[in-house]
């Protein structure tokens, strides 16, 4: 009997992305069932790959390259995803992702890294070509950045203006935020009809112990001295802009999504707040992927899933792509198989048909993450041949 198969796994951080991940997985599937259906859906939280997981998901999805001022400021050949409108008088809904745009990789291997000097300007870049398209929609993810700059570049990038004390354009990256004393929103691009949606699994404040400097900055090179000073123009940015902001003159407790304290604030060095201020609304990442892929339906209409990510843990449980797509095959009475990098002692996978290590497969870590496509198509495989 012929199984239908739907393969929505993440990434498999640092290794390999959701796209490749599923298409390795189906390939090692079809060599022992070639006359299966099966479906990819690779799933993305907002970081790197959220590109790529749309543009494989989605029927007639297509890529829009651009080039944009990537974070070191030199030009970065990317593209956005435009996915196709339900209805002929909207213009469908433009995906664009920080990391191909302005993320930490493209600060070189090993990484560059600027954690005063890298910047959004790309991802604001990449976004007004989307609204320049004309789509009707936004779908933002914002994981994988370089930058602690609180999105200025993005929105000096839709029109925003921001001076020193003197008039001038402050500095591009968080060496300006200290300088910043105002915000000229006039020239700022309007949210498209159906609004912006930011794809976030960060629940971070943009400040203190909790905030973008403190629990990122290092991540991104800023050394212990270094995290007070990026903290403070945060702060100070955050003030200036939260003034200028649609709606300042009500009271603050009328505007809970520009409270610097709003969850995902902190999300991409502050990004998340920029966005807010702009108009933006942040969802959880995996679960907004899998409803704008279709991900319900098709689990539903399957026979089995595999889901997947790098490392599989007791944290796994809370909000990440294996636990959402396990949960709705659970609801459809589907069974599910997980594949991870490795599987930690910890990880709780009772709700799982079969799983996979890809360590245990290659021998060890280091084997598996020298070659994971080798390694997944292996586990299909054998996902395959227990299927019957």
């Amino acid at each position: 009997m012929a199984h239908t198969v739907v393969i929505a796994p993440d990434s498999f951080k640092g290794t390999i992305a959701a796209a490749a991940a599923a298409q390795a997985l189906a390939e090692g599937w079809r060599r022992e069932r070639p006359a299966d259906d099966v479906r990819l859906l690779p799933m993305a939280d907002g970081g790197e790959g959220t590109v790529d997981a749309f543009a494989t998901a989605v029927p007639g999805a297509r890529r829009m390259p651009v080039t944009v001022t990537g974070p070191e400021g030199v030009d970065v050949e990317a593209s956005w995803v435009l996915l196709p409108s339900t209805s002929d008088a909207l213009g469908g809904t433009g995906v664009v992702e920080l990391a191909s745009t302005s993320g930490i990789e493209l600060l070189g291997a090993p990484p560059r890294l600027r954690p005063f000097d890298a910047h959004t300007r790309g991802f604001g870049e990449a976004i007004a070509a989307a609204l320049a398209h004309g789509v009707s929609r936004l779908v933002l993810g914002i994981g994988s950045s370089s930058s602690t700059d609180g999105g200025a570049g993005m929105l000096t990038a839709l029109g925003a203006r921001f001076t020193d004390a003197h008039g001038a354009p402050i500095d591009d990256g968080a060496r300006g935020l200290a300088d910043v004393v105002s915000a000229d929103l006039s020239g700022l691009a309007a949210l498209p009809p159906g609004g912006v949606t930011v794809l976030s699994d960060v629940t971070n404040p943009l400040l203190g112990a909790r905030g973008a400097a403190a629990v990122f900055g290092p991540q991104k090179g800023a050394a212990p001295d270094d995290v007070g000073v990026l903290d403070a123009g945060l702060a100070r940015f955050a003030e200036v802009l939260g003034a200028a902001a649609p709606g300042a003159d009500r009271d603050a407790s009328s505007r809970p999504s520009l409270s610097t304290g709003a969850a995902g604030a902190g999300a991409a060095g502050g990004t998340g707040f920029g966005l807010l201020a702009w108009g933006a609304a942040l969802v959880p990442g995996s679960a907004a992927v899998a409803e704008l892929v279709g991900l319900g339906g098709a689990v539903a209409a399957a026979s089995l899933v595999i889901t997947g990510e790098g490392s599989y843990d007791g944290q796994s449980a809370a909000g990440k792509v294996p636990a959402h797509v396990g949960a709705l095959a659970a609801a459809a009475g589907v069974p599910v198989d997980l594949v991870a990098g490795r599987i930690a002692s910890d990880a709780d996978v009772s709700g799982f048909a079969r799983t996979a290590s890809l360590t245990a497969l290659a021998g060890s870590a280091e084997a598996a993450m020298a070659d994971p496509t080798q390694w997944l198509v292996a586990a299909g495989a054998a996902f395959a041949r227990a299927a019957g």
